[in-house]
């Protein structure tokens, strides 16, 4: 599988966007028992976070980024990246 990144930037109010994090996490888990490898995170000065996962291709990401919780619910907006990897180790 191949990585990708979505990178977001939030675009309701927190109170607005918090409400949606547990079906957020809960839909990261769901990958992960795919396969994913999906981590999650946001940005130390808020506003915006990004999503690491594998997929088969960039349809199939872009459909994972579509049912996003965060996505679906008009929270934020989103750039998506196949990321090619050209050193380093990832261990999750």
């Amino acid at each position: 599988m191949t990585w990708f990144v979505k990178i977001e930037q939030g675009i309701v109010a927190k109170e607005i966007f918090d409400q949606f994090v547990p079906l957020h996490i809960e839909y990261i888990k769901s990958l992960n028992d795919l396969g994913h490898q999906a981590t999650t995170g946001y940005w130390g000065e808020l506003g915006g976070g990004m999503l690491l996962f594998q997929a088969e291709s960039f349809a199939d990401a872009k459909n994972i980024v579509e049912n996003d919780p965060l996505v679906k619910n008009n929270c934020v907006e989103y750039q998506l990246h196949e990321w090619r990897i050209v050193a380093g180790n990832l261990s999750f």
